[in-house]
C-alpha cells in the first residue's frame, strides 16, 4: 500500500508539473502571435539588405578579417558605423540609407561578429576593437573628416579607441556618436546593488567556460532549444520599447541567437569587467549621446553619466525606445544625428577655412 501511494504521488507530481509547463509554452505562444499580430511597419524593410560596396576582408593587427561595406561619394565626409554587441552591421540599416547621397558611410562587423571572422589570437576583447576601429579608419576611410558612431559595445569600442590612439582625434575625427551605451559598470546600472554580484558570477562562468568551451557550446544548444518564441520574446522585453516593430524584434533576435558562442563568453565577460570613463574627459571633439527612454540595458542614467564627463556633448532621450533606439525609432533618431552632422562639419569646415 505504501509503494502504490509512492507511485501515486509521484504520478500526480509528474503531472502537475507536465500541466505548468504545458501552461507556460501555451501562455508563451499566446504572447508571440499577439505581438507578432501586431500592426508591423518595419515589414516591408529588408533589414538583411548590405551597403553595396564591399571593401573587405580587412586585415587587422593580429590577422584577424574584418568585413567592411561601404556606400555614398567617397570623397564625402565618413560615417563609420560600429554596432552592439552580439549584433551586425545591419542594425544601421536605416541610417546607411538615409545619409549615404551626402556622406560615406562605411560599417564594420566587429571581430567574431556577423560576417567578420573569429580572431586566430584568441582575442575578443574590447582592446582588440579598439585597434580594429583604427584600421578601418587608416585602410577603409579615405583621409577627410570621420565621425564615429557606435552603439553600445560599438560606443564602448570607440573609448577603447580613444585611449590607444588619442592622436586621431586632433588629426581626423570630428565627432562621436554614442547610442544607448555605457562606459563602465553595466551590470550595476541594470541590476543595481545586485550588478556587483552579477558580474562575480559572470566572470566565473566565463573562465568556466573558457576553460572548457565544448560546455559553452552545449549550453547555447540548449538555450536554442527552447526555440525562437522565446528568443523573440526575450528580444523584445530587454532591447525594444511596448511600441516596437515585430519584424525589428525578429531581426535584432535572429542575428543575437547566431552569435559564436565566444562572443557569448569572451566579450560578454570584458564587457563588464572594462571601466573607460576616464577616457571621456580626453574626448574634445563634439558629442552626441543618445538613449531610449525605455533602454534596460544602459538606462538614462548611463547616458546623464557620459554627458557629464564628456566635455563637449548634447544629450538626447528618445520617447518610446529601447535599447536599439536606432532601429526602432529610427526616424526621430537620423533627424536627431542630422542635426548633429550639420553643426559638426559646419565647424569643421570653418576651422578648414581659418588654418
Amino acid at each position: 500500500m505504501a509503494e502504490r501511494s509512492r507511485f501515486r504521488g509521484l504520478a500526480i507530481g509528474l503531472g502537475v508539473t507536465a500541466a505548468t509547463a504545458a501552461a507556460v509554452v501555451a501562455a508563451q505562444r499566446t504572447a508571440v502571435r499577439r505581438l507578432r499580430g501586431r500592426p508591423d511597419p518595419g515589414a516591408s524593410e529588408d533589414l538583411t539588405e548590405l551597403p553595396p560596396e564591399d571593401l573587405g576582408p580587412v586585415r587587422s593587427f593580429d590577422g584577424t578579417e574584418l568585413h567592411v561595406r561601404a556606400a555614398g561619394p567617397k570623397d564625402a565626409p565618413v560615417l563609420l558605423f560600429l554596432h552592439g554587441f552580439s549584433l551586425d552591421m545591419t542594425t544601421w540599416h536605416y541610417q546607411w540609407k538615409a545619409f549615404s547621397d551626402r556622406y560615406r558611410c562605411v560599417l564594420v562587423d566587429h571581430r567574431a561578429h556577423g560576417r567578420s571572422g573569429r580572431p586566430a589570437s584568441g582575442d575578443y576583447s574590447l582592446v582588440a576593437m579598439g585597434k580594429d576601429i583604427e584600421t578601418v579608419l587608416r585602410l577603409s576611410a579615405g583621409d577627410g573628416p570621420v565621425i564615429l558612431v557606435g552603439h553600445s559595445m560599438g560606443g564602448m569600442a570607440i573609448l577603447s579607441f580613444v585611449q590607444q590612439f588619442p592622436e586621431e582625434f586632433s588629426r581626423r575625427v570630428a565627432g562621436v556618436v554614442f547610442t544607448d551605451t555605457a562606459a563602465s559598470d553595466v551590470l550595476r546600472e541594470v541590476f543595481g546593488g545586485l550588478g556587483a554580484r552579477l558580474g562575480w558570477a559572470l566572470r566565473r562562468a566565463g573562465t568556466r567556460y573558457s576553460d572548457r568551451p565544448e560546455l559553452a557550446e552545449r549550453l547555447q544548444k540548449r538555450v536554442r532549444k527552447f526555440g525562437a518564441d522565446l528568443t523573440f520574446l526575450v528580444g523584445w522585453a530587454t532591447n525594444f520599447g511596448p511600441g516596437a516593430s515585430p519584424s525589428h524584434v525578429e531581426h535584432v533576435s535572429r542575428i543575437s541567437a547566431d552569435a559564436p558562442v565566444e562572443v557569448w563568453v569572451h566579450t560578454l565577460r570584458d564587457i563588464t569587467e572594462i571601466d573607460l570613463r576616464d577616457v571621456l574627459e580626453h574626448i574634445m571633439v563634439p558629442s552626441l549621446v543618445v538613449v531610449g527612454d525605455r533602454d534596460l540595458i544602459t538606462p538614462k542614467t548611463s547616458a546623464q553619466a557620459m554627458r557629464a564627463a564628456l566635455p563637449d556633448a548634447t544629450a538626447v532621450v528618445i520617447t518610446g525606445a529601447g535599447h536599439v533606439s536606432m532601429l526602432e525609432r529610427h526616424r526621430v533618431f537620423n533627424e536627431v544625428m542630422e542635426r548633429f552632422l550639420a553643426k559638426v562639419f559646419a565647424r569643421s569646415r570653418a576651422a578648414a577655412g581659418r588654418a
